[in-house]
């Protein structure tokens, strides 16, 4: 349970303010179908946790239980670096004429899968009992987000202080990663 805990709380709190929600409310302000986007999102999102989470299991038996934290360390620290940087604003991908469905469902699995939050899946997932607890995690924590976004639309979404918000987030991840890694040394 501590795995759906975890990815849920992460993925929330990463989500803000980045690029998955950005495109989101781009979508839903174009498409003018704001579930539909939310839908394809979820989609693609699950699949791209789903891919990390294997790749956990497949990494789990090759661990040791403080490999395993220090990896969940190591994913916090690098996702609270990654956070704390600027945002570049996602593709529009206006040139693609496949429809809102497709357009969607690749467009948020295409940023999905290099996203940090990725990373943090894998670890998890390699840290539980039940992998796919992190993947749902992940998924739910990030609609949250993806959610708010494609309801407000893009203007209202980029009007709310996104900056400072990640500035704090980055902090918590930097902090909470410090604290897991010295746990995994037994500094703590």
């Amino acid at each position: 349970m501590d795995a759906l805990m975890a990815a849920l709380v992460v993925a929330a709190l990463a989500q803000i303010g980045d690029r998955i929600p950005w495109l989101a409310a781009i979508l839903a302000d174009r498409y003018r179908k704001p579930w539909l986007i939310v839908a394809m999102a979820a989609l693609a999102l699950a699949a791209a946790s789903a891919i990390a989470a294997t790749f956990g299991t497949w990494l789990a038996p090759r661990l040791t239980p403080e490999a395993k934290q220090l990896f969940v360390a190591i994913a916090l620290l690098l996702l609270g670096t990654g956070v704390v940087g600027t945002v570049k604003p996602p593709d529009r991908l206006t040139g693609w004429r496949i429809g809102a469905t497709a357009t969607s469902f690749l467009g948020f699995f295409i940023l999905a899968f290099g996203d940090g939050i990725q990373f943090v899946v894998l670890a998890l997932a390699a840290r539980s009992p039940l992998p796919s607890l992190a993947v749902v995690g992940a998924t739910l924590g990030s609609l949250a987000v993806v959610a708010t976004a494609a309801s407000l639309g893009e203007n209202a979404w980029i009007a709310l202080p996104l900056v400072i918000a990640r500035r704090i987030i980055a902090a918590l991840f930097i902090v909470a990663g410090v604290g897991v890694a010295m746990s995994a040394l037994g500094l703590l």
